[in-house]
């Protein structure tokens, strides 16, 4: 048990106390803003204030945990101990600079509340982020300092050890478009037919196709049953189920080989909605789009992930909360590999709106194949270094690394040709715990 004492509890204090301390650390707290129970207490003590008492372990406070609503924050990156840091305190702390404020401001995202410029998606860009601006967004910052933070507390507290913690890997697929050309419906399908008129290639392999002579190239579900077979994980799958739309193509709801590939997927891993683009500003098609997987599927869904990773903060959440989603993956720039909360645990949302904790988990993911092929243009050479990178940094914290791949990556067909080897690298890495 740690107590910690403040001499003003607030729910953003507790928050990420609770998130530190409880969800990562694994350890039980409790809180005290009562100066004599705090050094009367036989426990190990915290004390984040203003002042240094005559016991505890200092951490002295910065302002904004202490504040409600949102507003600009005087930012200066500083470097200690090789890593970025800000929010500096005076040198009677345990560290120059006040980690449990700066992890609120980065994992809440703070700065996503502040006015900012966005894509043509309405989607906040890696580069308007303090972590790219100062060349902290492949690291999983919060995650260095809580280690830090442990590292403090177990030097200087008798034989205290927190609970040790292991590295995770979480595999998770979206469907956007489970085929290239069958099951599409009958215009879609001539309309396809017409489009491919110019290219004769690919109109006879779309021929080829449709009438049942080659395989779907985006039909790859009987290889990723086996390449997770045989090393042992289970990925999270997100089914796009929207109407057509100009970004929304999935293949039709009614499709009956479209439902059996979803039953069949949901027998032996996890199924998640993916809410469609439509859905990021229509509370109705998002309800919807739920409804029709729990009834494909006969269970409730409670998991999550965004089309197109349109992330519209707090309204997309609260939206999710409101239709029982419980974990949420879309924490995750589109054209940046890393780490956009600066952290590779899965940790709960902050309503910064409604200064409350919610019940919503995030699982932020650290890479998605498609960053590399479209924005970066790196080839599968380059990603595999990359990802290898990357997930060791996550291994060094103990942390979660969660990718993000696609049925059609997986092809080995076009200019994903190459890429089936990336994948199958990442998750032999995965299970190396070196």
């Amino acid at each position: 048990m740690i107590l910690i004492y403040s001499h003003k509890l607030t729910s953003r204090l507790k928050y990420i106390f609770k998130t530190i301390f409880v969800d990562i650390l694994q350890t039980e707290i409790s809180f005290t803003d009562d100066i004599e129970e705090f050094e009367s207490s036989n426990s190990i003590k915290i004390n984040y204030s203003t002042t240094k008492l005559n016991s505890g372990h200092f951490f002295q406070c910065s302002s904004i945990l202490f504040e409600t609503g949102i507003k600009e924050q005087n930012i200066t990156i500083f470097e200690y101990e090789e890593n970025p840091c800000f929010f500096n305190v005076s040198k009677d702390s345990e560290f120059p600079f006040d980690p449990f404020a700066a992890s609120f401001y980065l994992i809440t995202r703070y700065e996503e509340y502040l006015p900012h410029i966005k894509d043509k998606h309405n989607r906040f860009l890696a580069i308007e982020s303090l972590a790219f601006q100062h060349d902290f967004l492949d690291k999983p910052l919060v995650n260095i300092w809580i280690n830090e933070i442990a590292k403090k507390i177990e030097t200087q507290s008798n034989g205290f050890l927190f609970s040790k913690r292991k590295f995770k890997f979480i595999s998770t697929i979206d469907i956007d478009n489970a085929y290239a050309y069958k099951h599409k419906g009958f215009i879609r399908i001539i309309g396809g037919l017409i489009k491919s008129l110019f290219n004769e290639g690919r109109f006879i392999e779309r021929i080829k196709v449709i009438f049942g002579k080659n395989k779907d190239p985006f039909d790859t579900f009987n290889y990723q049953f086996e390449i997770h077979k045989k090393h042992g994980i289970s990925p999270i799958y997100f089914f796009l189920l929207g109407d057509y739309g100009l970004n929304d193509k999935s293949i039709p709801v009614k499709s009956e080989p479209f439902q059996s590939l979803i039953k069949t997927v949901s027998d032996y891993s996890d199924v998640g909605i993916h809410p469609s683009y439509a859905s990021n500003s229509n509370v109705e098609t998002l309800v919807k789009e739920i409804k029709r997987l729990q009834s494909i599927t006969h269970r409730n869904i409670t998991k999550s992930r965004q089309h197109f990773l349109k992330l519209n903060l707090p309204i997309t959440y609260r939206n999710l909360i409101d239709n029982d989603i419980q974990e949420d993956y879309t924490m995750g720039y589109a054209e940046k590999s890393g780490f956009r909360a600066s952290i590779c645990s899965p940790y709960y949302f902050y309503d910064l709106d409604t200064e409350t904790e919610t019940n919503l988990r995030l699982f932020p993911f650290s890479i998605m194949e498609a960053t590399y092929q479209y924005y970066e243009n790196l080839t599968p050479k380059k990603t595999i270094t990359n990802i290898i990178e990357l997930m060791r940094k996550v291994k060094d914290v103990n942390g979660t690394f969660i990718s993000v791949w696609h049925n059609e990556s997986l092809s080995d067909k076009g200019i994903w040709k190459g890429w089936k080897i990336v994948y199958e690298k990442m998750l032999k890495e995965s299970l190396n715990q070196n």
